[in-house]
Order: structure tokens, then C-alpha cells, then sequence
């Protein structure tokens, strides 16, 4: 298989997490997204949507969006699994992961900051802006795991709470947000970067990284 990525996407980070965690290699295939190359004429062809990630299958075909393409690798690759057996709490981690991946990542990535500048604002809005999304889906994400026992978001093993946490902490970071009112979050990260499959996926261990 071969992975179209960029070693900052936080959506293409959750990917790599996730083909980590079951021990799946693939090759990886860079996109550098501040050159624009994800909009060049062979990449549209794989992915019309011109982002990253994109998986091709030894097949040929082709998957798109990171939460559908974790889903078919838990599918096709049961172990370890990245969500429970037991269906509401299954739906409690797609919960979890969907205010990270549905609410928060994508109006606060660059597409939508470099449309906001576009517009005018000023850099300490959008920054303002960014900080603004990062308070609000923390706060109900500190929530949702505060009757759970870790040490990862849903207990162990980690799943796929975890997958879409890691790449969010550290997009916090790059907007200077305040992360103490986060606990339990940051003790969950502790012990995603403990793993070794936490830290080959991270953007520093890949081969595009600079």
C-alpha cells in the first residue's frame, strides 16, 4: 500500500498512527502542502479533493479521510483494536474522536487560517481564532474521559480517541494555547508517546520531515 502524506498533517499523522500501531508498513508518498503539490494535476487524479491523506490500496483503489481509512485498516486489520467491542462505548470513542476530527481540526487548519488572512484579519485574530476552537473542543474532550481510568483516553489499549488526540495537542501548541486545564488529556499523551509506534508515526521521524 502507499500512503500520500505530509509529515505536519495532523489528518495524515492519525493515519500513520494508526498502520503504526498494527505493524503495517507502507510506503509513503510526500505532498509538501505549503508548495501547494497536493493540487498538482497527478495527485487530483488520487484524491480530487487535493488533501492529504490518501491510502492506495495493492489493488489500486483508493481511500480517503482519515476516519474512514482508520476505520477499514480496524476492519481488515483487527489487531490490536482501536475501538471497543461494546457498541455504545465504541460510539463513545468515535464521539470523542469526531469533536477533534469533525469539529475542531478543520476550522482551525491552514486552508482555513490562510482564508481568514485572506480576509483581512490580522495574525493575532487568527491566532485568536485558532485558541478559541482548541478552548472549546478540549473542554468538552477533558469531559468525556473524566470517568475514564487510562492511563490512555478510553483505558488501554489506546484507540482511536488517542490517534486523533496526539496530532491536536500539538497544533495547541503551535497557537500558544493554555493546555493545564487539560489533565487528563495530557496524562493520555503521556502515554501515547511512551509507545514506540506513537513515536515512529510523529512528524519528526518521518522521511519528508525539516
Amino acid at each position: 500500500m502507499r500512503l500520500h502524506s505530509y509529515f505536519r498533517s495532523s489528518a495524515a499523522w492519525r493515519v500513520r498512527i494508526a498502520l503504526a500501531l498494527k505493524g503495517i508498513e507502507v510506503e509513503q508518498i510526500a505532498h509538501h502542502l505549503l508548495r501547494e503539490e497536493q493540487h498538482a494535476p497527478d495527485y487530483l487524479k488520487v484524491n480530487p479533493q487535493g488533501q492529504v491523506p490518501a491510502l492506495e490500496l495493492e489493488d489500486g483503489r483508493v481511500l480517503t479521510q482519515s476516519l474512514a481509512i482508520i476505520e477499514w485498516l480496524d476492519e481488515t486489520h483487527p489487531e490490536p483494536k482501536l475501538l471497543p467491542h461494546d457498541a455504545f462505548e465504541r460510539a463513545r470513542v468515535r464521539v470523542f474522536a469526531q469533536v477533534i476530527a469533525c469539529d475542531m481540526h478543520p476550522v482551525q487548519n491552514l486552508r482555513v487560517l490562510n482564508r481568514l488572512r485572506s480576509m483581512n484579519h490580522g495574525k493575532d485574530d487568527v491566532i485568536a481564532w485558532g485558541q478559541w476552537v482548541i478552548r472549546n473542543g478540549f473542554t468538552a474532550c477533558e469531559s468525556l474521559v473524566a470517568d475514564q481510568p487510562g492511563p490512555f483516553c478510553f483505558g488501554a489499549p489506546p484507540s482511536l480517541a488517542d490517534i486523533c488526540l496526539i496530532p491536536m495537542l500539538t497544533n495547541a501548541r503551535r497557537y500558544h494555547s493554555d493546555l493545564a486545564p487539560y489533565p487528563r488529556l495530557l496524562a493520555a499523551e503521556e502515554a501515547c508517546n511512551a509507545m514506540p509506534a506513537f513515536q515512529r508515526a510523529a512528524p519528526a521521524a518521518q522521511p519528508d520531515a525539516e
